[in-house]
């Protein structure tokens, strides 16, 4: 909210949450009704395209949002050099309040307004009408209105809380307060009454008026700079009718200049023009090659995973991965994505990270879980890899992190296959085990002394297993091939801690996948399942028995930029796996952890801590 909330700030629906559309349920219902009742040709058709018109508004600017969080994860033509934190993407998830009021108004209108019914589909007369209408009065009103929501009076109760968002995201455009967004509709709405009154309204310019505002609001605030030089240069008035995102971006720092809604020639005549705005534009269309430190190489997982991620729904990639029933039900939209990103045929950039100076991108390979487990896919899968490899190398990055299931065992040997086809990379592979170990090993309780290790026997089980009998504590399996398969992996001075018993139990278990249901119900009330696998088990106890999560850490404040979930995991807490590059890279060591190599577990504990890197427990 404003730093000092004034009269009707709060949005009338707030307390509806996510079933606040049901107020535009009665207008729905009725025009249902009387197409229903009158037929499709009788009834008002500019009454009835308002629910899909607004539809269209919210994918347009959705649309906004994914090209934007993308262009954002490249890091190409910003213009403000600093990232987004979880505040903003909180305050500015009601962006669709916006969407809901102008509905309702166009309701209202299309029942009551005067020349407001029966709308033809177009005329001429009206589009230049209301061009005429939006260039002179609304564009000058609204730039005295927003010069006055700067003063101190009214930016405390109703502006400041647009203002909270100084690196602007597209969206950030609709966010303010339920009474100054009211007076913005009430603004916008002088050309299309006028057209009412006058009897020259039509659908489609309505459309077109109503498209135009969102796409000039959307770009003035997407943060990066696509309006090209050339435009002015050939057609020089635009410069006077039309704005940048550099332009209104500035506006976000400087606060006491742009003013102006989309047409800046009333900063020009007012003198309240930022000197900087055309040379920033000029310097942000250039494509600087930024240097990537650090690239952590995930990739899909569930077919709605694609929604979780940053450039898909801001809301959704804020909080830990859970398949929702509404993006369950739109399986036709998420088979088509998958079938887009498997035509596409080649990782993509989603997110951006700094942290001391060190820049970190994540990539995502365009395939699913399930793609991981058919034969046939693997030949193609390990060539998305090998190719982004060769590219992070090609740009000078240092470490490349495998995550997930571009580690697995039986697709490259943890990450051997490529350094075999190979030798001579320059970045470094790491598959993050001994991090990942060194979590679980010190999430294990002080004073215990057995465990039970249950699960796929994975690298880092390995490492486990050796760590804790080294540590003098006794590690229990049931399964006896897992144990002659592991035993030999174990020091010989540490390996008689290793045992193999059907009967024997812990409050203590070292849980990965594979493990099924019957096995956990075999621990003890109370005992404390502690995860060392990619991928969490089914948690099926409900009694008295605690999960951990999969080996994360919390990252410190010097990690910028972060405003999505990894996957399941809380706020800014991340994978293990992923940390361990990124203390990788600022700790700038120079060998490979991968295939059978486990690095020093107490040395990149300690080098995590260091750099403020927690366990999650503590966080």
């Amino acid at each position: 909210m404003a730093t000092n909330p004034g009269l009707f700030s709060e949005w009338p629906w707030k307390r509806l949450g996510s079933f606040k559309y049901v107020v535009l349920a009665p207008w729905v219902v009725h025009g249902l009704h009387v197409a229903a009742t009158k037929g499709w040709r009788e009834a008002d058709l500019g009454y009835l395209v308002i629910l899909p018109s607004m539809i269209l508004r919210a994918l347009h600017n959705q649309a906004w949002i994914t090209v934007s969080r993308l262009q954002n994860a490249r890091g190409q033509r910003q213009i403000v050099q600093r990232g987004i934190e979880f505040d903003q993407v909180d305050r500015e998830r009601n962006w669709d309040d916006q969407i809901i009021l102008s509905a309702i108004l166009f309701y209202l209108g299309a029942l009551h307004l005067p020349g407001g019914q029966h709308l033809p589909l177009w005329r001429t007369d009206g589009a230049v009408l209301i061009a005429l209408l939006h260039t002179g009065p609304v564009e000058l009103i609204y730039y005295w209105f927003h010069r006055a929501l700067h003063h101190h009076f009214l930016y405390t109760r109703y502006h400041s809380h647009h203002h909270a968002s100084i690196v602007t995201e597209p969206i950030t455009s609709v966010i303010h307060p339920f009474a100054e967004l009211v007076a913005y509709e009430l603004l916008f709405s002088i050309p299309l009454i006028a057209c009412a009154l006058t009897g020259t309204a039509s659908i489609i310019t309505f459309e077109l008026y109503m498209l135009y505002i969102d796409f000039m609001n959307n770009m003035g605030h997407c943060n990066f700079e696509l309006v090209p030089t050339w435009l002015f240069t050939c057609f020089p008035p635009l410069k006077y009718l039309m704005y940048t995102p550099s332009f209104h971006s500035l506006h976000h720092t400087q606060f006491r200049t742009n003013y102006s809604l989309f047409m800046p020639f009333y900063d020009y005549i007012y003198n309240t023009m930022d000197k900087s705005s055309d040379k920033l534009h000029e310097n942000s269309l250039k494509n600087k090659e930024e240097t990537i430190h650090v690239v952590h190489l995930t990739h899909l997982t569930s077919l709605q995973s694609i929604y979780h991620m940053r450039p898909g729904f801001a809301e959704y990639a804020s909080k830990p991965y859970d398949s929702k029933w509404h993006t369950r039900i739109m399986w036709p939209l998420s088979w088509l994505s998958m079938v887009l990103t498997w035509l596409y045929g080649s990782w993509f950039t989603v997110e951006r990270n700094v942290m001391n100076k060190l820049t970190i991108q994540s990539w995502a390979i365009p395939r699913y879980n399930f793609h991981y487990g058919l034969n046939q896919e693997k030949e193609a899968i390990n060539s998305l890899i090998v190719k982004a490899i060769c590219e992070a190398d090609k740009k000078g990055a240092k470490v490349v992190t495998l995550g997930l299931l571009n580690q697995a065992q039986s697709l490259n040997g943890s990450g051997e296959l490529y350094l075999q086809k190979y030798p001579k990379l320059r970045v470094k592979l790491v598959d993050g085990t001994s991090l990942a170990a060194a979590v679980v090993v010190n999430s294990i309780p002080q004073g215990t002394d057995q465990v039970v290790l249950a699960g796929n026997i994975s690298k880092v089980a390995r490492a486990v297993a050796a760590a804790l009998c080294k540590k003098n504590i006794k590690i229990i399996m049931n399964n006896k091939q897992d144990y002659h398969f592991l035993k030999p992996k174990i020091p010989e001075d540490a390996a008689h801690n290793l045992l193999l018993s059907k009967t024997g139990i812990a409050n203590v278990w070292v849980i990965g996948e594979g493990l099924d249901d019957v096995e956990q119900f075999r621990a003890p009330k109370g005992t404390r399942f502690i995860t060392y696998s990619q991928f969490p088990p089914r948690m099926v106890r409900k009694d008295c028995c605690t999960y951990s999560t999969t080996p994360a850490m919390s990252v410190p404040k010097t990690l910028q930029n972060v405003h999505s979930c990894e996957n399941w995991l809380p706020r800014r807490v991340m994978s293990a796996w992923r940390v361990a590059g990124i203390v990788h890279g600022l700790e700038g060591w120079n060998q490979h952890e991968c295939g059978d190599t486990v690095l020093d577990m107490d040395k990149i504990w300690s080098a995590a801590t260091l750099h403020g890197f927690r366990p999650f427990a503590e966080a």
